[in-house]
């Protein structure tokens, strides 16, 4: 059966009239007439006695008109759901962000985004970078925002998004604050603060070992907040993200000799279709002026 069969037939049902109904739904009488006849042939049975003065439904009639006017609300709801989304006028936005990104990098762009798209709501995972990584492939996410020190996989599709140089964070005070730069054999003696879930971690510690020395950690902790908090107290140092250096008393000046730079992608599985959401994501963050980003 088609859609426009069930109308005819609930606009004859609704006026007892095959005329009147034919004008309600702006065709000829013939026209609705044949739908509803190739919609009885089709159902099996008879939906309307034919008398020569009046249309009355039949039994089996009254009971189709409840469940096909079901199955036209269904249908509008469907196309207003379909219209609503494809215009991101409702639509959700499931977005994975690395744990080791500060979120102040993010949040003027967020909003930006939302006063743009206002309709669309966005929910941020926070995770390492091998979790988001699996939601991501499992479908969980939409897209993640993620870096690494090696290339991502074959089946990951990354878009760069900014760059940002790793340093040395350090409370107000410490006598790092007097150089502009630091190097890695600075942090030698010094009380070391290991981010547990830093993708970059390995890598750090492979370029240590290779200049003579271990990093040895005084504490350690899966939490960002709690890292920079002790930071702050002057408990001891930690390697990390320019940007995420973003903390009350904390103090921070980029390694070089040799520089670590990481770069943030907007990463999305390659052969997964982009919603229209995602799309207009990706090509907000593309916008976006990450240079001056605050």
């Amino acid at each position: 059966m088609e859609m426009h069969e069930i109308r005819y037939f609930l606009a004859a049902s609704e006026t007892l009239n095959f005329h009147r109904a034919a004008d309600l739904v702006h065709v000829g009488q013939p026209a609705l007439t044949r739908a509803i006849q190739k919609l009885e042939a089709e159902l099996g049975g008879h939906l309307f006695h034919r008398e020569k003065t009046r249309v009355r439904l039949t039994d089996f009639g009254c009971l189709m008109r409840t469940h096909l006017n079901e199955v036209l609300q269904r249908s509008e709801t469907a196309k207003r759901t379909a219209r609503s989304f494809l215009s991101l006028e409702t639509a959700s936005l499931t977005l994975g962000v690395m744990c080791t990104i500060g979120p102040l990098r993010f949040i003027g762009f967020l909003n930006a985004f939302r006063e743009r798209y206002p309709g669309i709501e966005v929910t941020v995972i926070e995770g390492a970078a091998s979790h988001l990584i699996d939601l991501l492939t499992e479908g969980k996410l939409d897209v993640a925002l993620l870096a690494r020190p090696e290339p991502f996989d074959h089946g990951l599709k990354a878009d760069p998004v900014y760059r940002e140089r790793f340093g040395i964070a350090f409370s107000t005070g410490h006598p790092f604050e007097m150089r502009n730069t630091l190097h890695l054999a600075d942090v030698r003696g010094e009380a070391y603060l290991e981010r547990i879930n830093c993708e970059y971690g390995d890598h750090i510690d492979g370029l240590c070992r290779n200049i003579g020395f271990d990093i040895r950690s005084a504490f350690r902790s899966e939490r960002e907040d709690w890292i920079l908090a002790m930071i702050a107290a002057g408990m001891g140092v930690c390697f990390i993200a320019e940007y995420s250096a973003s903390h009350p008393g904390v103090c921070h000046r980029p390694v070089v000799d040799p520089e670590i730079i990481r770069e943030v992608s907007l990463v999305s599985v390659t052969d997964r279709l982009p919603s229209p959401v995602v799309s207009a994501f990706a090509e907000a963050v593309r916008e976006h002026d990450w240079q001056t980003a605050q």
